[in-house]
């Protein structure tokens, strides 16, 4: 049974412990800084990122590219070789094409590979978003599911992932046309900060604004407490752009009211933190079926 392999991109922005726990395959990304080219690993052997938020801070533009087909194809090939199914989970269609890029490598590759099993699942998450939906479907891998069970549950669950995050530099969200330049500049001076969530297509979309660090901690615990299926049972997921410190507290201020399983703590990697930008906090997990 389980011979086969889940494999993510490097958006999901796990930690590399808990990647090589689970024996998670992650296909890296490309990010440009300054005109340099960088593959994002979760071992982050490239860029490290701690320099790459030092670099944004210092006035760097970067921008991200898709997986292209031929690296999807060695990937993939590289596994099928050895005799093994693969369940890739991408990174949301609604974000980028590199969902619908892999859904023509895969289609190709079903013919060459009949033998095979090659399903390719559309997140409609990001960041730890799609990182703890492919946790998940990692645990049911080890409780024993076969490749088409596991398939049939993510696309089930998948909906059930929440993300709440926050960013502090405006200017990220301007560049990527998510609020305007005056909304920038004002919500800038006042301090204001909007909160980010994802659609039912899988879309970034303000949802609402709050102003101040503590209301924005505030509305994290709270919308867990409103939106998570059982806390008691689950594995929580806390994103930072490069300030642990603000992770953390939002981490103490979760366990000393509630009880909950478990509690990661991850750094919000080059490819969202290009658009997100640095300070982001972002919390995520598994709510009821209802789509927010």
């Amino acid at each position: 049974m389980n011979d086969y392999v889940i494999v993510s991109d490097a958006t999901l922005d796990l930690p590399v412990r808990v990647i090589d726990e689970y024996d998670i395959r992650i296909i890296p990304m490309g990010v440009n800084v300054d005109n340099i080219e960088y593959n994002h690993y979760p071992d982050e052997r490239e860029l490290s990122i701690e320099d790459f938020y030092q670099k944004l801070k210092s006035g760097a533009i970067s921008h991200t590219t898709q997986i292209r087909p031929a690296v999807f194809m060695d990937y993939f090939e590289e596994i099928l070789k050895q005799g093994k199914d693969i369940l890739y989970i991408s990174f949301s269609s609604g974000l980028s094409g590199t969902y619908n890029t892999s859904q023509i490598v895969i289609r190709d590759l079903v013919e060459d590979y009949p033998e095979r099993k090659i399903y390719g699942i559309d997140s409609m998450c990001a960041s730890i978003g799609e990182g703890l939906l492919v946790l998940n479907a990692a645990l049911q891998k080890q409780q024993g599911m076969n490749i088409d069970e596991l398939r049939d549950w993510i696309e089930t669950n998948k909906r059930r992932s929440r993300h709440w995050f926050t960013v502090k530099d405006l200017f990220f969200l301007k560049r990527g046309g998510r609020i305007s330049s005056i909304e920038a500049m004002v919500g800038t001076a006042l301090k204001i900060r909007p909160v980010l969530s994802t659609d039912a297509s899988g879309k970034l979309a303000v949802v609402t604004k709050i102003r101040g660090s503590k209301a924005e901690l505030d509305f994290m615990v709270t919308k867990l407490v409103e939106e998570c299926a059982d806390l008691t049972s689950q594995t929580i997921i806390i994103g930072h752009g490069d300030d642990i410190a603000q992770a953390q507290e939002l981490e103490n201020l979760i366990r000393n009211k509630y009880e909950v399983k478990d509690v990661i703590i991850s750094k919000i990697g080059p490819i969202i933190g290009t658009h997100t930008g640095p300070g982001m906090l972002a919390l995520v997990f598994m709510g009821d079926k209802k789509e927010v």
